[in-house]
């Protein structure tokens, strides 16, 4: 059992926790929580985590192997690097961080420590974007063309301008950090690499000093294109559609909403699907229902234990990073970006 412990115990964190109930990989055992609501303490002693204040109070901790961080991303590159070198195996939240520089750096504390990495793009171990990414490795689509990802919440109507969400610096272009992210890993997942990203991002609902409407152009390095719509003042909904010469493959999903329950939030990310070839009848069928947060950790655990590498690289992680900070500067400057 990898003896693990969370630093953040918010309601995604809390999810974790969850997720992994009864694992045979993994067991959390403490949790790094600088102030703990009363929900917060029922929580852990429920569990029966032990509290510790900081993140830096897990570095030194030797009843632990590895830790979830589920804290906000001004600090990730900074935590992983301690714990690294403290001999932790470290699973990050995503945004891992929004710049290439950090993002590498981060990676290479992790590289000469020689600890496994992780990363929470849950959306990787579900079943439907294996199969779309195997669909168009194996030329079932024929010619990749296009894809696009649209992904709403409605939580900014709701959030507290205190929020870490809500703040431009932790959270950049409105639904970047809890939504787009996410999309931006799926093209890299199904098409390769990224070359340029066009970014607009504006508020238009919310009271907040984050925007809550964002969308973005991306010319992939495959010369495939895809378009990226997320927002956060709407009804929730996922959707991934792909294009090709021989078809397109939609996937009808949520996101995850803040208030719904830990197992909805775990297991209800895809429903309808759909391929529709250029010639034929389309076929339909509904997506299983996998709780993706415990396959991702399980994942790390394994790769941590010395099983197979967790399957998110690092040059991936860094990549998605370098993404993400072209998005930022093409919606301050309004120009194209190229993607370091």
């Amino acid at each position: 059992m990898l003896r693990t412990a969370i630093a953040g115990l918010g309601w995604w964190g809390r999810t974790l926790v969850e997720s992994v109930d009864g694992s045979d990989v993994m067991t959390i055992v403490a949790a790094a929580q600088p102030r703990v609501a009363p929900e917060m303490a029922e929580f852990m002693a429920a569990r029966g985590l032990r509290r510790v204040a900081t993140v830096d109070d897990l570095a030194r901790d030797d009843g632990i192997d590895a830790v979830i961080l589920a804290t906000p991303p001004s600090g990730h590159a900074a935590e992983v690097t301690m714990l690294a070198r403290a001999g932790k195996h470290v699973f990050c939240e995503k945004p891992f961080t929004y710049d290439k520089a950090s993002a590498e750096a981060a990676v290479a504390a992790v590289a000469k420590a020689g600890v496994a990495l992780g990363i929470g793009f849950n959306r990787r171990f579900h079943p439907e974007m294996i199969g779309l990414t195997e669909r168009i490795r194996s030329g079932g689509l024929g010619v990749l063309e296009h894809i696009e990802c649209i992904m709403t919440v409605p939580n900014a109507l709701f959030m507290a301008k205190t929020a870490w969400r809500a703040k431009p610096e932790e959270a950049p272009c409105g639904a970047l950090a809890p939504l787009g992210v996410h999309a931006i890993d799926a093209f890299i997942q199904l098409a390769g690499e990224i070359d340029t990203i066009y970014c607009q991002s504006v508020r238009r609902a919310v009271d907040l000093p984050t925007d809550d409407t964002t969308s973005a152009l991306f010319r992939l390095k495959s010369g495939a294109s895809a378009y990226l719509g997320m927002m956060m003042a709407t009804a929730p909904s996922f959707v991934v559609q792909a294009y090709g010469s021989k078809g397109w493959v939609r996937l009808d999903g949520m996101t995850h909403v803040a208030g719904a329950s830990s197992e909805e939030r775990r297991t209800g990310l895809f429903g309808e699907c759909r391929f529709q070839p250029v010639k034929g009848e389309a076929e339909t069928w509904t997506a299983a229902r996998v709780d993706t947060a415990r396959a991702g950790l399980e994942a790390f655990a394994r790769a941590a234990q010395g099983g197979p590498a967790f399957p998110i690289t690092p040059a991936e992680i860094v990549h998605g990073a370098a993404a993400s900070e072209a998005l930022i500067r093409s919606a301050a400057t309004g120009q194209v970006q190229t993607v370091g």
